[in-house]
């Protein structure tokens, strides 16, 4: 894991969790691979999770029992669960999960075995439609999510920074549409989307700047940034169904 530039922290945590299922779960294992913020600097230690992606050459639920055995003990050093997949499912899954399986080809390094994930093709006919799909969703989200906040400061930034996090790989997606190399870190990409769309996305890093420090708002504060994430949200539909495949 040295020679793959990994930040210390990220080795410390992971090579205990790696060395323990090989140790015990070896000829099935198709690749690992590191992906999301563990590999940017948003990773803040003690607070993000390091994500990881099992490949396995055929599904095996005994292999899912022995994660799941690991689980609690490893919960505590923030390695989340892993997502387990097999070559097969990936490439019969790429017109479903655009989003995700390019946010994976974008950022990840494959530690162990073969590296699946640098040669995916993503269409963008499918990236389109799951991007549009999924502002609308949260646009719903948002609405229901407001109401039922009842007027509540402390509840409504939680809305605001539980929904964030799905957010960076979609805007990645619609920066690629828009025909731009999305950047790596949440800032950047929040930063070229606004330039690639036109849509105003300052919001977006006043949720990401609460989300790190947890200032306290006042309630005229928090409609005003529901309403500006609103805007940005139903603007970045529109444009999005509007792009040609």
């Amino acid at each position: 894991m040295n020679d793959l530039n990994l930040k210390d922290v990220i080795i410390e945590k992971f090579k205990p969790f790696q060395d323990e299922i090989l140790s015990g779960y070896n000829d099935n294992i198709h690749s690992i691979t590191l992906t999301g913020s563990a590999l940017t600097d948003d990773f803040v230690p003690g607070k993000s999770d390091i994500n990881s992606v099992f490949v396995l050459t055929e599904m095996d639920l005994k292999f899912l029992e022995l994660l799941a055995a690991l689980g609690k003990k490893y919960q505590k050093k923030r390695i989340a669960a892993p997502l387990i997949m097999t070559p097969e499912y990936i490439m019969n899954s790429l017109d479903v999960f655009p989003i995700e399986f390019l946010n994976i080809k974008l950022l990840h390094k494959t530690i162990v075995g073969e590296n699946i994930f640098q040669d995916l093709k993503i269409n963008r006919a499918d990236l389109r439609l799951q991007c549009e799909r999924e502002l609308k969703v949260r646009l719903i989200g948002l609405r229901q999510g407001y109401i039922s906040c009842l007027g509540n400061s402390k509840m409504l930034m939680h809305m605001f920074i539980d929904s964030f996090s799905g957010y960076i790989p979609l805007f990645k997606g619609l920066i690629l549409l828009l025909g731009k190399e999305p950047p790596v870190t949440s800032c950047d990409t929040i930063d070229v989307l606004e330039e690639v769309s036109g849509v105003n996305t300052r919001v977006f890093n006043t949720v990401l700047k609460q989300k790190k420090q947890k200032t306290k708002l006042m309630i005229g504060q928090l409609n005003t940034i529901f309403e500006d994430y609103y805007a940005a949200i139903e603007k970045l539909g529109d444009m999005t169904d509007g792009i040609k495949d």
